[in-house]
Formats: structure tokens, sequence, C-alpha cells
């Protein structure tokens, strides 16, 4: 049986101390361990393996004097597809293992369009998935979608989505080459996607990819808003 992210099977009795003893552990709280902290007071734009903005589109670090510290703003200006934050710098993700990515997201508008991408490296023929794992914010809702093999699309989950109003993000993607990958997706704490049997590592690898992007919204403005970065092994990692 195919072991969810979120989930795990007990298929035998333990003797009762063993239980209790496994119950600790499991409530717990694991050791917070932060493999990468991208937060824009780290750097800026730095903490990114590149910037890819379309002109005249940018990014903007303001300081909102509310605690937060500098936050990116991506921000796809009118007469462009795109602004991202691509990769993360000097680190080479690897398949095989499980990645959870936690920030904070705000959009100016309900259609910011592709606000998060699990990218792959290459270009056409190069890869089986141009992103495996992809997150929009459209007619006010945040959706995630789950792109498989011949660019068939997912859709496994949506929630609603308020513009100016800041959202608690966390993805974990267990990265695999083959149909034993899978990944969740929770938003303000509520599980909102939770996708197995899924191939969610391409032929040359993947990489996230943070902003907003899209062809239907071309010609108006939108900003997408970032804060607190971090990658780990564990939920409780960018918790």
């Amino acid at each position: 049986m195919q072991r969810s992210i979120v989930q795990k099977l007990f298929t035998a009795a333990l003797p009762t101390a063993l239980a209790t003893a496994l119950t600790f552990v499991l409530t717990t709280p694991a050791h917070a361990a932060v493999e990468w902290d991208g937060d824009a007071d780290n750097g800026g734009t730095a903490v990114f393996a590149s910037i890819l903005c379309d002109s005249p589109s940018y990014v903007y670090q303001p300081d909102w004097n509310d605690g937060r510290g500098k936050i990116f703003g991506f921000t796809k200006a009118a007469g462009s597809e795109r602004c991202e934050g691509h990769g993360i710098a000097g680190r080479t993700l690897t398949s095989g293992r499980t990645y959870w990515f936690g920030w904070e997201s705000m959009t100016k508008t309900g259609n910011a369009q592709t606000v998060f991408q699990w990218k792959s490296w290459g270009t056409g023929e190069e890869h089986d998935q141009n992103y495996p794992v992809l997150m929009k914010v459209e007619d006010s809702r945040l959706k995630i979608w789950y792109v498989a093999p011949g660019e068939q699309w997912i859709s496994v989950g949506s929630v609603a989505w308020t513009p100016g109003t800041w959202n608690k993000i966390e993805l974990g993607i267990d990265a695999q080459s083959s149909t034993s990958g899978s990944f969740a997706l929770y938003v303000n704490g509520q599980l909102v996607a939770d996708r197995q049997n899924a191939v969610t590592w391409d032929l040359k690898g993947n990489v996230p990819r943070w902003g907003s992007y899209g062809s239907t919204i071309f010609d108006v403005e939108s900003v997408h808003w970032v804060d607190g970065l971090k990658m780990g092994t564990t939920r409780a990692d960018v918790d």
C-alpha cells in the first residue's frame, strides 16, 4: 500500500509500554532543522539561484514596520508575463528524499495566476513534466495541480483566497522519479491537498519558483508578496 506523506499505518499491536513510549515520541515536537532560510532579510534576492523578471517587471523588498522585516514583492508589471525567484542559491536538490517548503503569501488581486512551480530543468524534450507541482491564485482561490507526464493536468485541491490577506503555506514534496512520489499542501494549518502515486522528480531534476506568472494576465499588474521562506525535511522545520 502506498504510504502518504501525511499518514502512517500501524499493522500490528504493540506492547503497552512500547506503545506509550511511541506515542510520546510521535507527539513530542521535533527539533526544527531549517536547511535553507530564504527570508528577504538574509541577503535579499541573493537567496535565490536567479531572478526571472521580464522587463518591466521587478522585485522590491519593502519593510512595512509590522514586525516581519523585509519581504519580497514579486511585481509582474503590465506588459510582461512573469516575475519569479528561481531555485535556491548554492544548493542542488536531489531525488529520493522529502522537501518541505514554508512561507507566508499574499497577493494584490484574486488572479495572480501561477504563484509557485516545482519547475523542471531543461526545455522541450529534455523533460517529461514541465512543472509536476503547480499552484495558482485565480478566481479568488488558491488551486494546486499535479501535472503528470504528458502535460496531464490533475486538480488536487483548492481553498478560498482573499487578496490583501497573509496566508501560511506549507508544502511537502516527496521527490521521486517513479509513481512512488507524493506531495501535500497545508494552508493556514488546513490540509488542502494530499496527492499520492505521483511522479515528482523529472528527468533533469526540479527546483522551486515563487512569484507571479501567466499569459492571461499579461496586460495587468500582479503583485505576490512572500515572507519567511524556509526549506527543511519535515513540516515542523518550516512551521
